[in-house]
């Protein structure tokens, strides 16, 4: 074990991210080996989750005439409204079947309230509504995480900014992640990661 203080947060390797998926990322599954390998190095490790009711407010299917990809105002802000994906309980909201989760000390499953979407390991898209993930990391004596994952530019970006807001030392390992890059979400979000003092590896 090489970083015993460190956290390696692993971000929805899910089937419906993955070749195939409702919302697939492209090339997601190439990330599964890659994370199998880093594992063992991290003194913590915790895998998020994906996890909607069928009739979550961010599925375009929920508003009328509404295409997935486009947007709309939630109280909490602008919202991408995305295929139905990553529904409770289906094949498509399954880990990877490659992912290796038996290291994992914690699973933390997002987006199952019906009303507000969920991208950050900490905290649901208000900013404001905790996962858990932070008092967790603190009682482990956790001061620094990499995350890993899919996709870099939602989940993942999201994840890194609210840990470094928590105090956090965060690295982002871009070769372990991969992007959807909407409308050049991918540049933008690397952008705001370093800004915001996260060290993005490539």
């Amino acid at each position: 074990m090489q970083y015993p203080d460190t956290a390696l947060i692993v971000i929805d390797v899910q089937n419906d991210f993955c070749t195939g998926g409702a919302l697939a990322v492209p090339a997601g599954e190439e990330v599964v080996p890659l994370i199998n390998d880093m594992l063992p190095d991290y003194g913590v490790r915790v895998f998020t989750q994906d996890w909607h009711p069928a009739d979550h407010a961010s599925f375009a299917s929920q508003h009328d005439g509404a295409a997935p990809f486009s947007t709309t105002e939630m109280p909490y802000g602008t919202q991408v409204l995305w295929p139905d994906h990553c529904i409770q309980g289906t094949q498509g909201a399954a880990f990877h079947p490659d992912l290796n989760t038996d290291p994992a000390d914690l699973i933390i499953r997002k987006g199952f309230r019906p009303q507000i979407d969920s991208y950050s390991a900490f905290f649901e898209n208000d900013r404001t509504t905790p996962t858990g993930l932070e008092g967790y990391l603190r009682t482990r004596n956790v001061q620094k995480v990499m995350l890993a994952g899919l996709a870099t530019d939602f989940c993942v970006a999201y994840s890194a900014l609210d840990a470094a807001r928590l105090g956090f030392d965060v690295t982002v390992y871009l070769p372990a992640c991969r992007a959807i890059d909407l409308e050049g979400s991918f540049q933008s979000a690397i952008s705001e990661l370093t800004r915001n003092s996260v060290k993005v590896v490539s």
